[in-house]
């Protein structure tokens, strides 16, 4: 991923492009201490704070899970081998996946591929691509069709999360099941009601989140030991024996089974994602020391309780909650599925976030829901595609265990990726000898691989829909990124080097204007079209001009120290590169500011004007992309975000020069 390239329009698209070639050393970011902030910089807070706020944040969607995992698994296991095999297996299946692929593959291994403290499948890609040293095609494509199986998942997990709880109320004493035809209208209005507060921003609920989701978990942990005593044989589960003997003797049935048994450790990806949020310290110890020992005894609970009495694995979970608390557990089940809804979506947020800035994505509109915390953000497009999505979900599947056939599938795709992306941090970040890295991988790999092949058995059943929607959001990406290469290789192609201009200028000096121009461009090494129209047109060339190319890095953050180079390159002209992580929202204005107080470049902001290049693109049959394509390109392009606006130019001091281009 080297390079800035435009986002079909001169400069206007530089900061979000592609990141810069690994060997630029210029713009290293460096980050607060982990202890005062998190490893990312968001979270400023003690250590018990941190823990308690991963636990809220980080841990929400894993937790929800007790509500239907084992009920669809046993209900599988059951229509093979049956008896006490079917539930001791699956419930020992459900152990060692929480083990293997969140504690080993996540806590103990993944964590450590971390880029300057940040984690996900964007952040991952751009560690790839800078310790292999160039431009990659294949973890290029890793990485998109990560960033958008994330968005299937994060559609899914709040409607089957919500959806999950409020059917406790089948269950509930003295109802008798009057209240069944107001769950889903009740569960739409928690989650339209969810999604509308976004715009307000969640700060002052967010300090809740973890004491709330702390409750729950603690909840589910002693609900787990009183039910344990119902039969203790269930504690054979902690063996892996017995999970194996299910999968032979159950045959293509075990097969069918692990898709279900997946559904305990969806979330997992969550740890990784949210690393830079909480650091790696506090999750691992959130999770080895209260998130895993709360899950392992509900499930060991549920499991025992339906060995005691097998008509409770109708619903295994509610029926494990004694009347007298039914109510306050039904509606803590449902606030802690909302911490977990809101955890995903504003983990689409910052995917988005950092989709635009690495130029995966045309702007979008960002805005910051809080003036302290950056982290705190809002994206409107993002915010109605996912509240649309839900919605449609949760009329069309009416229940948990429908929707639990369309899950599973966009989550095992995201690990299987990571896996696959971690071998180039490993081999050549880590220098890890190839016989250690795919004795590491390969197990993990086998095992994403499996997971992945048994959920896709539940294409027919509605896990197709993450699928169409990723390969929608892998096509979209995949435009933007093509269309743009095409433009910027037009470009270079059709523009006379900067260097030959200025020779050209001194040889025929045209008319001086008072005051500074800068000219945003993508590639500081050509003449930006502004300048060369406005040298065209107005045939006046100002006192002071500024080449301006901001760029985005393969890093999450630079530091102050590092955001602005300045190059002069005569008397007139000098080039300044801006430089942002792919987790930052550019700012010129501030960015100029630091160039005033840093390298003494003198200007007046009010005496400045800002040149951009708008270009009009034609489709065409010709060259480039298909023509469908080229459509689609050029819709995404004018539906972009307004450049003014996503680098926070002053309005009145913006010029816009147009040009047409054909793509």
């Amino acid at each position: 991923m080297a390079g800035a390239s435009p986002q079909g329009e001169d400069g206007a698209d530089a900061a979000a492009a592609n990141p810069q070639t690994p060997a630029d050393k210029s713009v290293a970011p460096a980050h607060p201490h982990p202890a005062a902030a998190g490893e990312g910089g968001h979270v400023k807070a003690g250590k018990w704070g941190l823990v308690i706020g991963a636990i809220g944040v980080v841990f929400g969607d894993i937790g929800t899970s007790p509500l239907y995992a084992l009920r669809e698994a046993i209900g599988h296991a059951r229509e093979g081998v049956g008896g006490d095999l079917a539930v001791i297996g699956v419930v020992s299946l459900a152990f060692w996946a929480l083990m293997i692929v969140v504690t080993f593959k996540y806590v103990m291994f993944l964590m450590r591929a971390d880029n300057k403290g940040e984690g996900g499948t964007l952040a991952l890609m751009a560690l790839a691509t800078h310790a292999v040293g160039r431009r990659s095609a294949f973890i290029f494509i890793l990485g998109i069709c990560g960033a958008a199986l994330f968005y299937g998942d994060g559609i899914i997990t709040p409607a089957i999360s919500v959806l999950s709880a409020i059917e406790g109320v089948k269950d509930a004493p003295g109802v008798g099941g009057r209240l069944d035809p107001f769950i889903v209208p009740v569960s739409a209005g928690i989650l339209i009601a969810l999604f509308l507060v976004q715009a307000r921003g969640t700060a002052g609920l967010a300090r809740f989140f973890g004491p709330i989701t702390a409750v729950w978990f603690l909840s589910l942990g002693v609900l787990g030991l009183i039910h344990i005593f119902d039969d203790v044989s269930i504690l054979r589960a902690l063996s892996p024996h017995y999970g194996v003997q299910l999968l032979i003797n159950d045959g293509f049935l075990g097969f069918v089974i692990l898709g279900s048994v997946f559904l305990a450790v969806t979330g997992a990806e969550a740890l990784y994602a949210d690393m830079g949020h909480f650091g790696k310290a506090p999750i691992r110890f959130g999770w080895v020391a209260f998130v895993l020992p709360c899950l392992t005894l509900n499930y060991l609970g549920q499991g025992a309780l339906i060995l005691d009495n097998p008509g409770a694995s109708e619903n295994p979970f509610w029926s494990m909650v004694p009347t007298f608390i039914y109510w306050p557990m039904l509606a803590l089940a449902t606030a802690a599925t909302v911490i977990a809804s809101q955890a995903v979506i504003t983990g689409a947020f910052s995917v988005t976030q950092q989709a635009v800035q690495l130029g995966l994505l045309p702007r979008i509109d960002i805005r910051n829901t809080s003036e302290t915390q950056a982290g705190q953000i809002y994206v409107p497009a993002v915010n109605t595609f996912l509240l649309v999505g839900v919605l449609v979900l949760l009329f069309a599947f009416q229940s948990s265990h429908n929707l639990t056939a369309a899950y599973g599938v966009a989550v095992t795709g995201v690990m299987l990726i990571n896996t696959l992306m971690a071998y180039s941090v490993i081999r050549r970040k880590w220098n890890w000898p190839l016989w250690a890295v795919l004795g590491a991988l390969i197990p993990f790999g086998f095992i994403d691989t499996v997971f992945l092949t048994s959920n896709l058995l539940k294409i027919p059943d509605g896990a197709w829909m993450p699928l169409v929607l990723g390969a929608a959001l892998v096509l979209i990406m995949w435009t933007w990124v093509r269309g743009t290469q095409i433009i910027s290789e037009k470009t270079r192609k059709d523009s006379l080097p900067l260097a030959d201009l200025i020779e050209m200028l001194r040889a025929r000096p045209p008319h001086r204007a008072p005051g500074t121009a800068i000219f945003l461009t993508s590639d500081p090494d050509i003449a930006p079209v502004a300048l060369m129209h406005n040298l065209k047109h107005n045939k006046v060339l100002h006192e002071k001009n500024v080449i301006l190319t901001v760029r985005t890095t393969d890093r999450p953050r630079v530091s102050e120290a590092d955001r602005v180079r300045i190059e002069p390159i005569s008397d007139d002209f000098k080039k300044l590169v801006i430089s942002y992580g792919f987790m930052e929202r550019p700012n010129v204005p501030k960015a100029l500011n630091v160039c005033r107080k840093q390298q003494g470049l003198k200007f007046d902001i009010m005496s400045t004007s800002f040149f951009l290049g708008r270009r009009s693109i034609i489709p065409s049959a010709n060259q480039g992309m298909p023509l469908w394509q080229d459509r689609l390109y050029i819709f995404l392009m004018r539906n972009a975000a307004n450049p003014t606006d996503f680098f926070h130019i002053p309005p009145g001091r913006v010029v816009e020069l147009g040009t047409q281009v054909s793509v």
